[in-house]
């Protein structure tokens, strides 16, 4: 296992550092600039500004200078925000997307490997078309369609949740909460039912049966193993874009997280808060998915020995 974890390490710290490059050279080459716009600045004004910011130094010296901080955990000030470091806005906006990110996928892991497993267990019953259509809307209709409608229909019209905004009480989180993991229920009751019908098949699951084991420990001790496999390495990447925030998702309900800043960061051209963010995600998604592979070689010893 120590081998399996560090291999697995390794490739994610040469994937975050093959992000990081790719991300600080691409935000260059983009026409424009964090001090581009309609308002006039003198030479000189503008000379010094790029200067207290290293931009005016050659891009391997400002890449080298910017990876120099990162390594000492430094991401520098943010352009957009002058009076905050990145560091700062990202510790004020994780909290909040960490809350909805966290509920969202407890929310969409419970209800979909249910929604899977009865309708693997119930195929072409009343509750695996019922399945379906929840399948179907979650991945056909998009969220900044899902979360209007909820928005009219559960706040508005029915006054249950508060429209938007972040409060004490735990109704201000309801309609992000489930907004945010309709479309991954959607994909994890697909996988769970696939993956259910085919381990019930499987030589080990009908030995079981033929042993006189009860149908409930067959399914929860010997098929359910099997089967949610695939969803565990459908949930690493999938926590970690969760987690970090949907720009759609806290602008609709006006959650201050940190998606809402990365686009932000993007239009403006703040390089520092891009970058900030960008490691953010590439980080999280690193040690998500090891913890999704070091969950499935838990299950199944055959990962281990890939």
């Amino acid at each position: 296992m120590i081998r399996f974890l560090t291999k697995r390490a390794g490739d994610g710290l040469m994937t975050l550092a093959a992000l990081v490059t790719l991300t600080f050279f691409v935000m260059r080459l983009a026409p424009g600039g964090p001090f581009s716009s309609n308002r006039k600045i003198s030479p000189d004004i503008l000379a010094n500004v790029q200067a207290s910011y290293h931009l005016d130094d050659p891009l391997v010296v400002q890449f080298l200078h910017y990876v120099w901080g990162v390594v000492r955990f430094d991401f520098g000030p943010s352009i957009r925000f002058r009076d905050y470091t990145v560091s700062e806005i990202l510790l004020s906006g994780l909290p909040y997307s960490l809350t909805i990110g966290f509920w969202a996928v407890v929310v969409a892991t419970v209800v979909g490997v249910t929604l899977g497993i009865l309708g693997a267990l119930r195929r072409n019953s009343l509750i695996d078309y019922s399945a379906g259509v929840v399948a179907v809307i979650g991945i056909a209709v998009p969220i900044f369609v899902i979360a209007p409608l909820m928005q009219v229909y559960f706040a508005l019209t029915l006054g249950w949740f508060p429209v938007g905004g972040w409060g004490a009480s735990w109704r201000n989180l309801v309609l992000p909460i489930v907004a945010l993991a309709l479309p991954n229920i959607a994909y994890i009751s697909r996988l769970t039912r696939a993956a259910m019908i085919e381990t019930l098949r499987e030589n080990y699951v009908r030995t079981a049966r033929a042993k006189g084991i009860g149908r409930a420990r067959v399914i929860w001790h010997h098929a359910l193993t099997g089967a949610i496999l695939p969803v565990v390495a459908y949930l690493g990447p999938a926590t970690a874009a969760i987690i970090t925030g949907s720009i759609v998702i806290e602008t609709i309900f006006a959650l201050p997280g940190i998606g809402r800043h990365f686009v932000d960061a993007a239009l403006n051209r703040d390089y520092p808060l891009v970058m900030g963010i960008t490691i953010l995600y590439g980080g999280f998604l690193i040690v998500f998915n090891i913890l999704a592979d070091m969950l499935r070689g838990w299950l199944d010893p055959r990962v281990r020995n890939e």
